[in-house]
């Protein structure tokens, strides 16, 4: 028998890959949240002010790179590298292969408020076809992205020579996983390869697509183990992360637009409103692991202090299990698929001891916030 737990603070659950929780069933990102009131922010911001010091160019040239999208984290992160620091940032974006237009739409408004950016839109047929071996074969149906925006990026930098890269938030530390690095501000790509992609990237290597397609896909070994010099920065290390504030900041100074309707499963209008990929990526998440997308959303939420845990229950049984209905015929077209086909793909994802089927429908074993026993 294995026991299936809630954090007692927050909705992560026991199943998220890598959580730690303590002796009182506090998850770490709980955890994290109340120490990250006790640290000297301002010794991290001279920290980032040393970092910023030692790579800047002098001549006007890009002083580090920012992948963004348009939404709220990166737009925020760009804004204050430019405005407060005074730096020169290249945004880059890599487009995934189904596009909402109001990603569109953010995307230009925050290019148009004053940033340069360089938008990679990748070969859509190979985009396809790994898109395609992820959702079959690993239940990532967002894995050819992920992969280009881990592998690819960093490439653009060394060619540019430029040596800092800022990402938002370090995911492991703020939402709950491995926390082995939480006063490094440094991101590790040997990690991304080898823990966050792991077998996947193997498969799209030796998947038999022309070899010449897949230099987007490929990493840079001189950069993963630090012979060419491109950092991976985290911007939550230097400053705490808040995405509602962010949110509020890319509103106010780069246009950012919130969804007009609620389509998805979850209750936040204004994150992830890029593509729709994303519904299926955390629909998918929520059958293997039985948290998806309004249980994140109400951990981010109960952490800053927006919500009490009982309304984040009733948020998350009201949206996290919705499959996103309305953009089913998208997938089919992207994935070239049967109906049959594609739901055969979801079954086999669904973790058994967590839901079972009834009248063609998965339906969760448990109740949001009681532990119970599996196996």
């Amino acid at each position: 028998m294995s026991r299936i737990f809630w954090c007692k603070k927050c909705l992560n659950m026991s199943t998220r890959p890598r959580i730690e929780f303590n002796e009182d069933q506090i998850c770490n990102a709980c955890q994290w949240s109340e120490e990250k009131k006790t640290l000297n922010w301002s010794d991290r911001k001279k920290e980032l002010i040393e970092i910023i010091n030692k790579y800047k160019k002098s001549n006007g040239q890009y002083d580090c790179i920012v992948p963004v999208s348009g939404g709220k984290d990166s737009s925020y992160v760009s804004y204050k590298l430019k405005n407060e620091y005074g730096i020169n940032p290249l945004t880059i974006t890599v487009k995934p292969g189904i596009v909402f237009d109001i990603g569109e739409e953010n995307l230009t408004n925050f290019i148009s408020s004053g940033y340069d950016n360089i938008t990679i839109r990748p070969n859509l047929k190979v985009l396809k076809q790994v898109d395609k071996i992820g959702f079959i074969e690993f239940g990532r149906p967002m894995l050819g992205w992920q992969t280009i925006i881990q592998a690819f990026i960093p490439k653009i930098a060394k060619n540019f020579n430029i040596q800092m890269i800022f990402y938002g938030e370090n995911g492991e530390i703020e939402y709950g996983g491995s926390t082995k690095n939480k006063n490094v501000p440094y991101g590790s790509f040997e990690f991304v390869k080898n823990i966050l992609l792991s077998d996947t990237y193997n498969r799209i290597i030796n998947s038999g697509i022309d070899n010449n397609d897949l230099e987007m896909y490929k990493f840079d070994e001189d950069i993963i183990f630090g012979k060419s010099k491109v950092l991976s920065l985290y911007w939550s290390y230097f400053e705490p992360w808040d995405s509602y504030r962010n949110f509020k900041i890319a509103e106010k100074y780069c246009g950012l637009t919130s969804k007009k309707s609620q389509e998805g499963s979850t209750y936040n209008d204004y994150s992830q409103n890029d593509t729709s990929l994303y519904d299926l990526h955390t629909y998918l998440m929520y059958l293997k692991f039985g948290f998806g997308r309004a249980s994140q959303d109400a951990g981010i939420d109960i952490r800053r202090g927006a919500i009490s845990r009982k309304e984040a229950i009733e948020l998350v049984v009201k949206y996290d299990g919705i499959f996103p209905e309305i953009y089913l015929e998208g997938y089919l077209k992207y994935y070239d698929l049967t109906k049959e086909e594609f739901d055969n793909i979801i079954d086999k994802w669904v973790n058994k001891d967590l839901f079972f089927k009834k009248d063609g429908v998965w339906v969760p074993k448990f109740k949001v916030g009681n532990d119970f026993q599996i196996g």
